[in-house]
């Protein structure tokens, strides 16, 4: 299974990553830092299912760097690759602590399938020449962009954020919030335009929630 104060200035949100074409990537072994060995070290305490990956560099200043692949967090997840360490193990936390006891209260059904629209994509933010490297293009990013229920249904940030249901609509904005709680950056339909489909998580310059 795969799985107020004083705000930081924070370049213009980003749009959900898409795959683009580079060239292939230098892997580099490195023996991993003691923050990436204690990091993997909490995954194992969490009994999170994972893989280390080499470090690997790409054109255009992209890189993965302590990553992991996430093997089995609990609750199947679509679409994940490479994903730095800490960014891996937040993850896995706001699936299990934020978003199952979200769906039980408020939709009354368990999640049976994230469906993530993705994580590392080597490319600048908003996919604007000249930008800086978005974080995804450092595999420290995912976007998330709906949730299957055990009871058949599909809730997705597009047609649930403002939609007719209240419950759907509450686990959202919970889950939403889960994620400001947990992730550098949170960014989602109120954002902008570019959200109104998915979550944004990344482990940037933060705290920012949106």
């Amino acid at each position: 299974m795969l799985v107020a104060g004083c705000i930081p200035r924070v370049d213009r949100p980003e749009p959900p990553s898409r795959p683009s074409p580079s060239r292939p990537p230098v892997v580099r072994p490195a023996e991993p830092s003691a923050a990436t060995l204690q990091c993997h070290a909490d995954m194992r305490r969490e009994e999170f299912r994972y893989r280390p990956l080499p470090d690997q560099y790409f054109s255009g200043g992209c890189s993965a760097l302590g990553a992991v692949q996430l093997i089995d967090i609990g609750t199947p997840t679509t679409n994940l690759g490479a994903m730095t360490c800490p960014l891996a193990l937040r993850f896995g936390r706001w699936v299990r602590e934020a978003v199952q006891p979200a769906a039980g209260q408020w939709l009354r059904s368990r999640v049976v399938k994230v469906e993530s629209m993705g994580t590392y994509a080597c490319r600048p933010v908003n996919n604007v020449a000249g930008n800086r490297i978005s974080e995804h293009g450092l595999a420290n990013a995912v976007d998330i962009g709906g949730f299957v229920l055990e009871d058949g249904r599909r809730i997705t940030v597009l047609a649930g954020w403002n939609g007719e249901d209240e419950d759907v609509r509450r686990f959202l904005r919970a889950v939403h919030q889960a994620g400001c709680r947990r992730f550098g950056i949170t960014l989602g339909p109120d954002a902008n335009a570019l959200h109104r489909d998915h979550f944004h998580f990344d482990m940037g310059r933060g705290p920012y929630c949106r």
